[in-house]
């Protein structure tokens, strides 16, 4: 059976966008299968993954769902997905625990949307605070270990970029107040390579895959 990489609608699913920066930085030669998402665990996603939700890699026998267990997975075939220096790692690690635990406020008011140039949001107490923390993690993280190149941890883009990828992608099509070391590492990881094979591919998928309650966002 083929290796498999299940994934959404590219233009919105930023769990997939994190799971296949993982798959695609470690070099894993694997099938992607694009499910068109609807909103939560539809009967597409549900008949090929065991939480009904994307994205869902299966490689060599191994199953894996959930965007941190699939990076640990990729780990183990590109040790760089993760800092060398055991305390940069430990920290790498826990912002990407953060992100994929938190801010839920952002997730709610600032969908991923990557064929939108610009959208207004209504900004409150929770979202500012989510925008807030994101922005002293990126500058704290910058200047602990980042001096050396325009990501995280420097000169390599690695399992924690990725992690924060789509808010990077959010921060560009909301336009929140950034700072200017958040604002340089936005674009940083927008001008990735793999980041922008991913917008370049999100903006090829059909119109019909569409959904309204992203695109009608004032």
């Amino acid at each position: 059976m083929a290796d498999k990489l299940y994934l959404g609608t590219r233009r919105y699913s930023s769990w997939s966008l994190r799971g296949w920066l993982m798959v695609k930085l470690a070099g894993l030669p694997v099938e992607e299968v694009i499910i068109p998402i609807a909103g939560g665990a539809t009967a597409a996603i549900k008949a090929v993954s065991p939480n009904g939700l994307v994205p869902y890699l299966e490689h060599q026998g191994a199953k894996i769902w959930e965007s941190l267990a699939i990076a640990e997975y990729c780990a183990e075939f590109e040790p760089a997905l993760w800092p060398a220096d055991k305390i940069a790692r430990a920290h790498a690690r826990a912002i990407a625990a953060e992100m994929h635990a938190g801010f839920r406020a952002l997730r709610q008011t600032m969908p991923m949307n990557l064929g939108r140039a610009q959208a207004d949001i209504s900004q409150t107490a929770e979202n500012l605070a989510d925008i807030a923390r994101i922005d002293q993690i990126f500058c704290q993280i910058r200047s602990l270990y980042g001096t050396e190149g325009p990501y995280l941890f420097g000169s390599i883009f690695n399992a924690a970029d990725a992690m924060f990828a789509p808010v990077a992608a959010r921060f560009i099509t909301y336009q929140p107040p950034l700072s200017a070391v958040a604002q340089a590492y936005v674009q940083a990881v927008r001008a990735q390579p793999l980041v922008d094979e991913w917008y370049r591919l999100a903006m090829d998928e059909p119109a019909s895959w569409r959904l309204d309650k992203y695109e009608s966002l004032a």
